[in-house]
């Protein structure tokens, strides 16, 4: 055959199947998956500095969450699944860095903004993304807030855009003083703080539940200190000894708070110290045999809380991340994550506004723990717990924290019902 007479074939040939219906879709085609762009997280969070420490802390945390949510295949979504990505944006601890990594995380497209050290950045966050968000509704984000506990944020200054995860500071004092007024071997105490409006904040709730829980109870000092700035704590110390408080109640986080006891150990202070944050970064160390029985610390949720599910998960943690200076695990940075995939899974897309309205009715129930949010005020309800400082190995003391040998006993336990307080919130919907 000619090679023209092969052409005039071929052709007829082609016109001839151009007839049968779908007989060129019944050749096989190569179909090219979509990939779904990730679900952008950013931490704002002071990865340098005084509390680098705390912050590096806090991204192990996270960063495991949204670990095991990628690794059990993502966020569920009508186009897909998509995973989660974690950005890190060093504030410094400074609210100034804070609020320009704030405006790149937005540039940069991030859906949802996670802070916590610190409730000055906070509420400067909170007022910057108020102002965004009302500006470019296109480009909203949700603010979720794993540690900043100023009561004033889930109160008078509460924003439809802002989610608190951890018990504020009223919550965590309430429990504390679950267990101090029945501790008759206290009957003065030494108020000691940060200076700023979460350490204040601490400082005027001990002074007003003491009156009405333990009005006996005499306070001997009083005083605030720099933020991160303090490098010796002996001159506090000192002071505390001296004024013969059986006692210290104290806010303190991070170094503030591990120099602090460091300090009361070297002037052989033999009081108690009931804290916010004395069960991890250092603190145990720190004090050494000294704090046995003698520091008391409140959280929301601890490695020695009873139940299989608890220790599961602690000990999943400690797989993950071995190093014992590594050993800063916290539930509601867990709980936080899953509560926002829920709500997202439920509103069926990534928009900050949709989210927020499936967030505001999150419950859970993992790792042996429960929380729900409570809708007026966007403050998540949890279980408190209060420990006490002691050997591991001791009845209750199955985990020790940081290598250290110490660990604390579950001596007071609260469910979410029960250490849910008031709310003064009038929020603005959308």
């Amino acid at each position: 055959m000619s090679f023209g007479s092969y052409v005039r074939v071929l052709s007829a040939l082609c016109l001839s199947l151009s007839g049968l219906p779908g007989a060129w879709g019944a050749l096989p085609q190569t179909a090219t998956p979509v990939v779904q762009p990730p679900i952008k997280l950013a931490m704002i969070e002071g990865l340098s500095g005084p509390f680098a420490n705390t912050g590096e802390a806090v991204y192990r945390n996270l960063l495991w969450a949204v670990e095991r949510v990628n690794q059990r295949g993502g966020v569920k979504l009508p186009g897909g699944a998509r995973e989660l990505t974690l950005v890190r944006h060093d504030s410094k601890s400074q609210t100034e860095e804070a609020l320009t990594a704030l405006r790149t995380s937005l540039d940069e497209g991030a859906n949802f903004v996670l802070q916590g050290n610190s409730s000055a950045v906070a509420a400067a966050l909170i007022e910057a993304l108020n102002k965004h968000n009302e500006r470019e509704p296109a480009r909203r984000a949700l603010f979720l807030n794993y540690s900043a506990v100023d009561p004033a944020l889930t109160n008078e200054r509460c924003s439809f855009w802002h989610f608190r995860f951890d018990a504020h500071a009223d919550m965590r004092m309430a429990a504390l003083m679950q267990v101090l007024k029945t501790d008759r071997q206290v009957n003065s105490v030494y108020l000691i703080g940060q200076d700023y409006s979460f350490g204040q904040a601490v400082l005027r709730e001990a002074r007003r539940q003491m009156a009405v829980q333990r009005p006996d109870m005499r306070i001997v000092g009083d005083e605030l200190h720099p933020v991160g700035r303090v490098k010796d704590f002996l001159p506090y110390a000192t002071k505390i000894k001296a004024s013969g408080a059986q006692a210290v109640i104290t806010g303190n986080w991070g170094n503030d708070l591990t120099l602090l006891v460091k300090a009361a150990r070297e002037v052989g202070y033999e009081g108690k110290f009931y804290t916010f944050y004395g069960n991890a970064l250092g603190a145990p160390a720190a004090i050494g045999q000294a704090g046995v029985g003698r520091v008391v610390a409140v959280a929301d949720w601890l490695p020695n809380v009873p139940g299989q599910a608890s220790a599961a998960f602690y000990k999943a943690f400690r797989q993950r991340f071995p190093q014992p200076s590594d050993d800063y695990v916290h539930m509601r940075m867990q709980l936080m994550i899953e509560a926002l995939v829920q709500a997202i899974e439920k509103a069926g897309t990534v928009e900050a506004a949709p989210v927020a309205r499936a967030l505001e009715h999150v419950a859970l129930q993992k790792f042996g723990q429960k929380g729900f949010m409570r809708a007026l005020d966007h403050q998540f309800q949890q279980a408190l717990v209060v420990g006490q400082m002691d050997h591991q190995g001791e009845p209750g003391v199955a985990f020790d924290v940081e290598g250290s040998s110490y660990g604390f006993r579950v001596i007071k336990s609260l469910t979410p019902e029960a250490a849910q307080m008031p709310s003064s919130c009038q929020m603005q919907r959308y």
